[in-house]
């Protein structure tokens, strides 16, 4: 073989490796399953504190015709992380600061809280489905031109799935069931009763907050598994 058709098929090698893994990190490692479906592409993330707001409640906050910034676009279309922090404040008033905003505005305002960060604020919060308030304390929300008065929608937002029609299938699941998460690490757990939340444009995603991702060591885990 000549130097010059040697090069040829070692730039033909190279490409086709290269779009292998392009292809592996756009569409997951396109493992079958035993019917012949694709696997899911599964995706845990830990989501931390944080609330949402109606555009009236952002504008006492920081004035009048204030609209959202973009600080990070989250892995679900269309939703992102916004430039804009609040301070909270709890009984006696502690507080936290620099609690993020997630776009875009929504028809209600909740806080969302790790179990931890509901101690330190001396709240007592239930754990809750998004937007399920009942029975949940309320708090103060400043920002730098007012503040709001929640008098409830303090929660701790149950860990959950998003998922859309072809995973849920693959599942065998449907909106509001329950799934269970494997992680593999070297505190390694299973974690039980994973909310089933089914959206058309959804992506496979799990939602697990500060506390559950800290007691796994998601950071450093293996290997993550949904089973029913």
């Amino acid at each position: 073989m000549s130097t010059a058709t040697g090069a040829r098929a070692l730039d033909r090698t190279l490409v086709e490796r290269l779009v292998r893994d392009a292809l592996r990190k756009q569409f997951g490692d396109g493992k079958a399953s035993a019917n012949g479906t694709r696997k899911p592409n599964l995706v845990v993330n830990v989501s931390a504190r944080h609330c949402h707001v109606t555009q009236a409640d952002l504008e006492r906050l920081f004035g009048a015709g204030h609209k959202l910034t973009v600080h990070k676009p989250l892995y679900q279309d269309g939703f992102f992380a916004a430039a804009e922090t609040v301070t909270i404040v709890g009984p006696r008033h502690r507080l936290i600061a620099n609690l993020r905003i997630l776009g875009p505005c929504r028809d209600h305002s909740q806080v969302e809280l790790a179990f931890t960060d509901a101690i330190s604020l001396g709240l007592d919060v239930p754990v809750r489905k998004s937007g399920d308030h009942r029975d949940s304390p309320g708090a103060i929300l400043l920002g730098p031109k007012g503040f709001i008065q929640l008098q409830k929608g303090v929660i701790r937002h149950e860990r959950h799935v998003h998922i859309g029609p072809e995973d849920a299938a693959y599942y065998g699941v449907k909106d509001g069931d329950r799934l269970n998460l494997k992680v593999q690490s070297d505190c390694g757990a299973i974690l039980e009763g994973l909310l089933v939340r089914l959206a058309p444009a959804a992506k496979l995603e799990v939602h697990l907050d500060t506390d559950e991702g800290n007691a796994v060591n998601l950071a450093r885990a293996t290997k993550v598994e949904l089973f029913k």
